[in-house]
């Protein structure tokens, strides 16, 4: 039912080994471990699309986290209620929770194929899934530092006594494939930080859900890695390395809301001030004060005073003419003339005599 599956994918190594053909030795390890390498960039450059629609799910959901929050303390423990209003929400603003596993889907029938083709290699059977007899038997016997890419740890049975022929033992087959089922592990450990580091804090199920694929998905590729044939186990880590690679790229670009990197970011985009705005329009008078003293205004007349140390007097805000600073008067006695009396013409002693009457 999936042969044709299968079919396509023996056509894209098939014509990546015809490529490397052209430079490297057709029947050399180092040829077909290539192909399958570049098998990884081909799908995961058909992928990319889903990719960054991926992450701009991802970004949506970042920015309807205060709003879920607000939906939880309002529902309380009606989760009917709270899916539904939930649900309202995504729709309204386009976010599709389920976005982020695009990339992932179709990755998963790929590997299978992978697998099913590299596990019915073995000298000597017929040509598979649109290869030839020569090239079949050839990518069965194809060595990667001195294990074949069909061989694994752990085989039995007709396969293993031909392989075992003509390697002459499992030591170099399992040193090869033990060295890559730890890379393995240790990259998909790396590349599931790197995946919740992208997807910012999550709470509640979602943060359990992390926790356990990061330490529980290296732990069940360490058990069945012993199962895969080599040429599966460096589709696996070649598939890590370009997740990792594409996943730096991404977060250098486009940090998780409310990062310090996304803070740095945002703050060393905006533009610079530009001193000109700050100065004064044409026509406007700057206005000089020194530290520590501030114009005023007149309660009488609202006309601004003028610091006797200023250069210029400070314009009233009223538009009145600048008023200068005079010493303050005695509000109660007149001021008194040159001999001393007032300008009533009346000495104090007078004036205290009148009062006396």
């Amino acid at each position: 039912m999936l042969d044709w599956l299968y079919t396509a994918i023996s056509f894209v190594m098939k014509q990546w080994h015809a490529l490397f053909s052209t430079i490297l030795d057709p029947a050399s390890g180092i040829t077909w471990a290539l192909s399958i390498m570049f098998l990884v960039v081909t799908v995961r450059l058909i992928l990319f699309p889903l990719f960054v629609k991926q992450i701009k799910s991802q970004r949506a959901m970042q920015e309807l986290q205060p709003e879920m929050a607000k939906l939880r303390k309002q529902y309380g423990s009606d989760r009917q209620g709270m899916s539904q209003a939930l649900m309202a929400l995504q729709k309204e603003r386009g976010v599709n929770p389920l976005a982020g596993c695009l990339p992932v889907l179709p990755q998963i029938p790929v590997f299978l194929s992978l697998f099913h083709v590299l596990r019915r290699l073995a000298p000597g059977v017929p040509g598979l899934y649109g290869w030839s007899d020569e090239l079949t038997d050839q990518a069965a016997r194809a060595e990667l530092f001195g294990a074949p890419i069909s061989a694994s740890f752990n085989m039995t049975g007709p396969k293993a006594d031909a392989l075992l022929a003509v390697t002459g033992g499992y030591t170099n087959i399992r040193a090869v494939a033990g060295a890559l089922i730890v890379i393995m592990c240790a990259t998909t450990f790396f590349t599931q930080k790197q995946i919740m580091k992208r997807s910012g804090p999550v709470e509640g199920q979602a943060a359990t859900v992390q926790k356990l694929m990061l330490y529980v998905m290296p732990a069940g590729l360490l058990v069945s890695g012993f199962l895969f044939p080599i040429g599966v186990l460096l589709y696996w880590t070649t598939n890590n390395l370009w997740t990792l690679g594409q996943q730096y790229f991404i977060l250098r670009k486009l940090p998780p809301p409310g990062s310090p990197a996304a803070k740095a970011k945002s703050d060393a985009e905006k533009p610079p001030i530009d001193p000109r705005t700050l100065a004064p329009k044409p026509g406007v008078k700057p206005v000089r004060t020194k530290a520590g003293r501030t114009a005023g205004s007149s309660a009488a007349g609202g006309a601004a005073l003028t610091s006797p140390e200023a250069s210029d007097p400070v314009p009233p805000a009223d538009g009145l003419p600048a008023a200068t600073e005079t010493a303050p008067r005695d509000p109660i006695l007149p001021p008194a003339g040159a001999d001393g009396s007032s300008r009533t013409g009346q000495s104090p002693g007078s004036r205290g005599k009148r009062k006396r009457r």
